[in-house]
């Protein structure tokens, strides 16, 4: 099944129609719609109030928190899609790992897992473990309306390396260690990564999500030969296990620019580019049959209204040509972003390209 299918048996949501879906699944648009990763955070002051002495980990799990903040860039913006707030680390809290996010620095896990032995800490995930999710999802779509909302998780090379090195790394030296002189416990966990993410996409598609984004944030750091033989494999089970759903599934990495073809080989419909490959180039190596998300530079955002405008104008000239094209930052936004450039940033996306 295929982006362009309805599942089995259902009949189209009141999302089917939408700007975002449509470009999607490569079908003409009124517009070419937005929505901007990251749009829901800490560059929104509301996000800021609300989330207020509120740790990260435990915000994710109160569902009608998480419905506010997923709703924020909605109305302030007027953007295309919402996005689940959530973190990708959040499957692997809920089955049990000790990790935190700290602030300023990100996730750090208690006791990294480097051996066979480590494995075994890595159990399923039940929907019962993210119940949060399927009840806050419910509250959105009803919000929601027509307007598509994407649910995501991080990929299993992104998880593992937070697994192994412990929190952020630089030069993933323990992961990239373990994927060259152990491979077999390598394929192994990245195996039982590929079910974790799998589930967890699962309970958001079955819970009402109309989109999925795969984030592997951090895969820009391997080879292509590399990425083919050592992660491709598990990010292509995640793709696989959700395809009969026939919602789209978005690829997003950072860094990626070499990469852009084997994750959109490894099952996406939509192969997002961050900004350093111009969208016209970007079409060019991943092929045909996949829609392009992208891809402006977040700091593009930091300038005056005729830059931006400037800018957005040349990542729509450079898509003039795509099958398919949902314009988003080539990154996230950053959290000192004026909000009020984003809302005029859709503004004008929305009017420069109504067909």
């Amino acid at each position: 099944m295929t982006a362009n299918d309805t599942p089995t048996g259902q009949q189209p949501t009141a999302t089917y129609d939408s700007a975002f879906l449509k470009a999607c699944r490569r079908e003409p648009v009124p517009h070419t719609p937005v929505w901007f990763m990251r749009q829901a955070g800490r560059s929104l002051p509301e996000y800021r109030k609300v989330r207020e002495g509120i740790p990260m980990l435990e915000s994710c799990t109160r569902p009608e928190l998480v419905t506010e903040i997923t709703l924020q860039p909605v109305r302030r913006h007027g953007v295309d899609a919402a996005i689940y707030y959530s973190d990708i680390v959040v499957p692997l809290k809920a089955i049990g790992i000790d990790l935190d996010i700290k602030p300023g620095i990100g996730p750090v896990v208690e006791e990294p897992i480097r051996t066979r032995a480590d494995l075994a800490r890595l159990r399923d995930l039940t929907p019962e473990d993210v119940s949060y999710v399927t009840e806050a999802i419910g509250l959105l779509t009803k919000e929601l309306g027509a307007t598509p909302l994407i649910g995501f998780a991080g990929a299993p090379f992104t998880l593992a390396s937070y697994l192994i090195e412990g929190g952020p790394s630089r030069t993933f030296e323990n992961a990239k260690a373990m994927m060259y002189g152990d491979p077999e416990l390598w394929a192994d966990l990245l195996d039982r990564l590929a079910d974790i993410t799998a589930a967890f996409l699962k309970v958001q598609i079955e819970a009402g999500a109309s989109a999925v984004q795969l984030f592997d944030s951090w895969v820009g750091a391997l080879a292509p030969a590399d990425y083919r033989r050592s992660v491709m494999p598990a990010s292509a089970k995640v793709f696989d296990a959700v395809a009969g759903y026939g919602v789209p599934r978005i690829h997003f990495g950072v860094g990626t620019g070499e990469l852009l073809k084997l994750m959109g080989d490894a099952g996406a419909d939509v192969v997002g580019v961050d900004y350093r490959v111009p969208l016209d180039e970007a079409v060019r190596r991943v092929g045909p049959g996949k829609a392009l998300q992208g891809n402006i530079d977040p700091t593009v955002l930091f300038t005056d209204k005729d830059t931006v405008e400037a800018r957005a104008r040349e990542v729509l000239d450079a898509a003039a040509g795509l099958e398919g094209h949902v314009f988003n930052l080539g990154h996230g936004v950053l959290p000192n972003t004026d909000p009020d450039a984003l809302t005029r940033l859709v503004d004008y996306v929305h009017t420069h390209s109504a067909r």
